[in-house]
This record gives C-alpha cells, sequence and structure tokens, in this order.
C-alpha cells in the first residue's frame, strides 16, 4: 500500500454547528491554494436538501458501489447512507490537505485508515443550533428538539481534536476554521 503524502481533516460536530457553512467559507477562502481539497460527500438524500453539498446516490446505487470498493469511507447516520468518493486517496498521493464533514462514528476507522488524519470539532451554543435547523427545514419541531436532545458520540480516545466554536458569526467561525487548516497545513 503506498502511503499518503497528504493529510486528511476531519469536520465532525452535531447538527446545526455549521459544518457545511464553514466548509463553504473555507473552500472560497482558500480557492487559490492547491495544498487543498474539499472533498464531497455521497449521500443517499435527495439532492437540493437545503444547507448541504452533497452528490445523491439512489440506495441500490450505493450498496453496489459500496461493495465494488469505490468509497474511501463509508458510515450510517440519521437513517441514511454516507460515503467519501475513492478519489481522496488520489489527492493524499498528491500530497493534499483533504477536507471532509464525517460522522463522530467514523473517526476511528478514518484514523487508522488514514494515519496522517486531523480532526477539526464544531461546536455552538444549543439555541444557535436550534435556530440553524428550524432554518434549514428538513426536521419538524420535534424532531429538531429529539435531535438537540441526544447526546453526540465522543471523538474516540486518543483523538484530539481541534476545538472551533461557531456561535458568533458566519465570518468569525470561517476565519477560525481557515487558520485551523492553515495551521495543519504548517505541519505538514
Amino acid at each position: 500500500m503506498v502511503r499518503p503524502l497528504g493529510s486528511l481533516v476531519l469536520v465532525v460536530g452535531p447538527s446545526g454547528v455549521g459544518k457545511d457553512t464553514l466548509i463553504d467559507g473555507a473552500r472560497q477562502a482558500l480557492d487559490n491554494d492547491k495544498r487543498f481539497t474539499f472533498v464531497r460527500r455521497l449521500v443517499t438524500r435527495p439532492s437540493g436538501a437545503a444547507g448541504e453539498e452533497h452528490d445523491s446516490v439512489e440506495p441500490a446505487a450505493f450498496a453496489e458501489m459500496e461493495a465494488a470498493g469505490r468509497f474511501a469511507l463509508s458510515w450510517d447516520a440519521h437513517n441514511l447512507r454516507y460515503a467519501l468518493p475513492l478519489s481522496l486517496d488520489t489527492d493524499l498521493a498528491l500530497g493534499r490537505i483533504v477536507v471532509a464533514n464525517v460522522s463522530r462514528h467514523v473517526v476511528a476507522e478514518a484514523c487508522a485508515k488514514y494515519p496522517a488524519c486531523s480532526v477539526v470539532l464544531i461546536t455552538a451554543e444549543i439555541s444557535r443550533r436550534a435556530e440553524r435547523l428550524v432554518a434549514r427545514g428538513r426536521e419538524s419541531g420535534d424532531q429538531i428538539t429529539a435531535r438537540l436532545a441526544r447526546e453526540s458520540a465522543p471523538v474516540p480516545a486518543g483523538v484530539n481534536p481541534i476545538m472551533i466554536d461557531n456561535s458568533g458569526s458566519i465570518a468569525i467561525g470561517v476565519t477560525a476554521f481557515v487558520m485551523a487548516l492553515r495551521a495543519i497545513a504548517a505541519q505538514e
């Protein structure tokens, strides 16, 4: 197996903390910095879902792709299937820093598969998360309340994430995230 030259940055955090917003902002801010690649997830959710950049895949096609080994990583969350494309291995082999929004449930597997792996944990005040979940309009009030009440899975033991509080403005959150990504790149 060829060892990757780049590093994988896993972005995690509970629903409503603004992971996709920060990733989109960092993608724009780092557009001219070719060290960074922002990978799109494949999700068994229809395209056009508010607030989440992804490529939609029908569940049957997802299962076929997974069985054929076409994903770098895959996981279940919120009654959906998620995956990162195999192209992230190419980006890592080319020495890039690959940024991906993932579930905490896949962090241990990702860190085992990709030793050059960093975790960025995004947090936000619960009232701010509630506002964001309501604004994206994918769930009822009861579903949002249940989501906010649910305990988030912990980051696996031995993983020391970079923490970013995204309770404030988008500009402050994006700036903090870009600074974290540049710090990771400086360690390369």
